[in-house]
């Protein structure tokens, strides 16, 4: 969705290893926004993220506007009643939809035989990987490891709506999440920092927190097996 940053730099490169053409798509979609101020304050920095593709060697890059990929509205759109009911799903209705829907689109459009997925948004990768199986869809959907920065804070492009400072205290997510005894202590401790916490809950053997910090909404996610990380990040 465009605000590009090293986490989307890493999928771009792995792509430009494994392929011969690489083709990034760029579109703010707002069907998987259930609040319109959410949508608007969006960070959008387009010519910045052209440059960036550029120098990563991306081959072409597809930039729809949302009569393109919505000539109908929003008629038609995949829903799911599994890996979409919790978490993310639970907590912003139709986000997972407009995902589905959107992605489904933009596969059908590039005929892409690889598409590469940040594990950041892990629940967002297990939902994608299950459409493309359940739909027959050619697309092999690939999870890349989450990108972070020194103090362990997880790349996204909501990062830029937070003040420096803010940059800074957001990692105490990832630190919460990494060495808490367990799902509850990680939440208590988050709260204590001053987060507003959405949830912080166990699948699929990893540990997932979304929480507020200064108006802004972030999720991160971790491993449960993940091996101990260096004292720089305590």
């Amino acid at each position: 969705m465009g605000a590009l940053h090293p986490g989307h730099g890493s999928l771009v490169e792995r792509c430009r290893r494994e392929n011969e053409i690489v083709v990034a798509t760029l579109f703010v979609n707002p069907t998987q926004f259930n609040d319109p101020s959410d949508l608007q304050k969006y960070p959008r920095t387009l010519e910045a993220d052209l440059e960036l593709l550029e120098a990563l060697g991306t081959d072409d890059v597809f930039c729809p506007d949302t009569a393109t990929l919505y000539p109908n509205g929003y008629a038609f759109r995949v829903i799911s009643d599994s890996l979409a009911t919790v978490m993310e799903g639970r907590s912003r209705p139709g986000f997972f939809d407009g995902v589905m829907t959107v992605v489904l689109k933009l596969l059908n459009i590039i005929q892409a035989d690889r598409a590469y997925f940040g594990e950041k948004d892990y629940q967002q990768w297990k939902v994608l990987h299950a459409m493309a199986a359940d739909l027959f869809l050619p697309t092999e959907i690939l999870a890349c490891p989450t990108i972070r920065t020194a103090s362990g804070l997880a790349e996204s492009s909501r990062n830029a709506l937070l003040t420096a400072g803010g940059r800074q205290k957001a990692a105490e997510i990832y630190r919460a999440l990494r060495f808490a005894p367990t799902a509850d202590v990680a939440r208590q401790q988050l709260e204590a920092e001053g987060f507003r916490v959405d949830y912080v809950e166990e699948h699929w053997g990893r540990r997932f927190a979304a929480a507020f910090l200064e108006g802004v909404r972030l999720i991160d996610n971790v491993p449960l097996e993940e091996p101990e990380c260096s004292s720089a990040l305590m």
